[in-house]
């Protein structure tokens, strides 16, 4: 592995600014692990060198003092979002050799801040699912494990992050794209609150459930690409200005890991910890992860507690939202190409297209009652944990789950439960690695705070990072098969 690989974003960022680096130094190198470790993993698909070599002899001149500009940092993008003149499938056979005249938002923001887009990562079709593969460039594996999925729909990002591909890549989320790759690689994932990461332009420009984000291989370092990302854009109507913490206090995402940085040293009363919300099953070897660092924030001064709440209810919700989504979104290329799509994802708009009239009226005004709960559940508590996902990794040739300690899905959906009930919420949640099962996977620590907290919400996953003291195991090279 490339020296410069080993280094963490903000370190390479830094060299960069100094001159130390160069940013053609530092495309060779993300350009030699691709080539050295892509042949197993199947995380980067799609290489751009032309253009990001011509990029990269032209950083923009404003923003440079800009806590989150990159200074030629190579930096992967998902194969959802589209990047100008590169190749863009979305995972989709109908989309094979599809390359977009303009870039998505969140691009041209990266590209404004000094990052130099290098690929595309991975995604299952249309990011429905959370399993990496699709039947345009096959099945991403995991490098702890290759006989194991990542997850997704994420999942080329974190499994390059994990092997020392990228220093940083974009994701999104849904019900948990995320959260989940980012637990099953051991590495880190944030879904902020709808508007902080502007993105589109979309003609579902209201819909507040579908969330880009960063991934990074720590907490440090995601908090620096957060602050690459976030802002307004008038295009995005969800969107506002960066600002880490609705009281105040750090100016940037990157200076709210510093307790200094506070109007006064952020404190922790009460954590609260829950495998299921109250209705969802979960590995066991997840279940003792998850309780295992729950107590570590009592060592950061918290009571820690069970958590009081059911959201039995964020299933039906979820289900009939993300339904009506989809047929809206993808009703007209169903029409047009439904033989062509996935079986999992024709079944998820039909579903949307079958619900009965008010359906979807109902679930949005269920949603709000479920809010309702959680902004009284977060009156009385400063942080709510609970696992990524409910299982650890699974093996790459099976598409999803379909049981989990006893409790049985028929559905694609069902198993990911344990961020989706999240998404409905549009409160900041992140994955940050906490523990391996047995067998060496990992199991991520899905933590999630108020609504527009992220810089709070990043503070704390900071600390507990520091305390579980695993987050040096990334990058790593692949494992044999």
């Amino acid at each position: 592995m490339h020296e410069l690989a080993r280094m963490s974003a903000r370190a390479m960022v830094a060299a960069l600014k100094d001159g130390h680096v160069t940013p053609a130094e530092a495309l060779d190198a993300a350009l030699e692990r691709i080539a050295e470790t892509d042949s197993v993993i199947n995380a980067v698909p799609t290489v751009c060198e032309g253009r990001a070599r011509s990029r990269a002899e032209r950083l923009p001149a404003d923003g440079r003092d800009d806590a989150g500009f990159l200074h030629g940092l190579p930096v992967l993008i998902k194969d959802l979002t589209d990047v100008e003149g590169v190749r863009t499938t979305y995972g989709a056979t109908v989309y094979a050799d599809h390359v977009p005249d303009r870039s998505d938002i969140v691009v041209e923001r990266i590209e404004r801040m000094g990052g130099i887009v290098l690929g595309k990562t991975n995604t299952p079709e249309f990011g429905a699912g959370s399993q990496t593969f699709n039947r345009v460039f096959g099945t991403t594996r995991n490098p702890w494990d290759p006989t194991r999925t990542v997850g997704g729909s994420s999942g080329g990002a974190a499994a390059a992050l994990a092997a020392g591909s990228a220093w940083l890549a974009t994701g999104s989320d849904l019900g948990g794209s995320l959260r989940n790759p980012a637990s099953f690689c051991s590495v880190a994932g944030l879904r902020c609150s709808s508007g902080t990461v502007p993105h589109g332009p979309r003609e579902l420009a209201w819909d507040s459930l579908m969330i880009d984000g960063p991934m990074a291989r720590d907490i440090a370092d995601l908090a620096l690409f957060l602050d690459t990302m976030a802002g307004f854009d008038p295009r995005d109507p969800l969107s506002r200005p960066r600002t880490p913490d609705p009281a105040g206090g750090p100016a940037t995402f990157t200076e709210a890991l510093d307790p200094g940085a506070w109007p006064a040293r952020p404190r922790l009363k009460r954590v609260a910890w829950t495998t299921g919300f109250g209705y969802l099953p979960c590995d066991p070897e997840v279940v003792s992860a998850i309780e295992h660092a729950a107590g570590r924030f009592g060592d950061l001064g918290a009571e820690v507690v069970p958590a009081e709440l059911n959201l039995r209810q964020a299933e039906d919700i979820f289900q009939t939202l993300r339904a009506d989504l989809l047929a809206t979104d993808k009703g007209a290329l169903y029409d047009a190409h439904g033989d062509a799509l996935k079986e999992d994802l024709r079944w998820n708009i039909e579903r949307g297209l079958a619900l009965e009239r008010g359906a979807a009226g109902r679930a949005a005004l269920a949603r709000g009652r479920l809010l309702a709960d959680v902004q009284a559940f977060f009156a009385d508590h400063d942080l709510l944990l609970a696992p990524a996902a409910m299982v650890p990794p699974f093996p790459a040739d099976v598409p999803w789950p379909r049981a989990v300690g006893g409790v049985e899905f028929d559905n694609y959906v069902s198993w990911l439960m344990t961020a989706a009930t999240i998404s409905l919420t549009d409160c900041p949640a992140l994955s940050v690695p906490c523990g391996f099962t047995e067998a060496g996977l990992p199991i991520g620590l899905q933590m999630v705070a108020p609504a527009r907290h992220e810089g709070r919400l990043l503070y704390w996953a900071h600390r507990f990072e520091e305390l579980a003291g695993i987050a040096d195991q990334v990058p790593r090279d692949p494992a044999p098969e």
